[in-house]
């Protein structure tokens, strides 16, 4: 028995795939199968390590650093903020009053060899760097071989 095959080439695949992401940024997301990104918009942080620390960088445009809250509980860091806006309007006919709360809260588990007593968080122009040091004993170190 012969089956016939429809041939799809993938470059269309990859078009309708892209296709689709572009329509999905465009419109966003429908409220008839919401997702987290609507509801809890979660700030974007990039997690680097060095020789001598780990490097937390969270981009958080609209907030300043009165915004923000930095907890250590043990081995948990926790960046979180709560921010209120509101905006009252009146004229002749009418009064506009609206109100917006945001917020949101990103914790984050500190390996073994972070000095828990070297942490330090610096604000510029809407990005949050915490800088975690690491245990002296912890931290990369060359060692000399000696001729015997």
């Amino acid at each position: 028995m012969k089956t016939v095959t429809v041939y799809r080439p993938r470059v269309f695949d990859n078009f309708l795939t892209e296709f689709d992401r572009q329509m999905d940024s465009f419109f966003g997301d429908s409220f008839l199968t919401p997702s987290d990104r609507i509801f809890n918009r979660l700030p974007a942080v990039d997690v680097r390590e060095t020789d001598k620390s780990y490097l937390l960088e969270a981009d958080l445009p609209g907030f300043d650093e009165n915004d923000i809250e930095i907890h250590l509980d043990n081995n948990t860091l926790t960046i979180e903020s709560k921010k209120t806006e509101e905006k009252k309007e009146e004229k002749t006919n009418y009064m506009v009053q609206e109100r917006r709360l945001s917020s949101f809260s990103r914790s984050f588990s500190l390996p073994e060899n972070a000095d828990r007593e070297s942490i330090s968080a610096k604000f510029k122009n809407g990005v949050l760097s915490v800088e975690i040091g690491k245990l002296a004993e912890a931290q990369k170190r060359a060692i000399e071989i000696s001729k015997s």
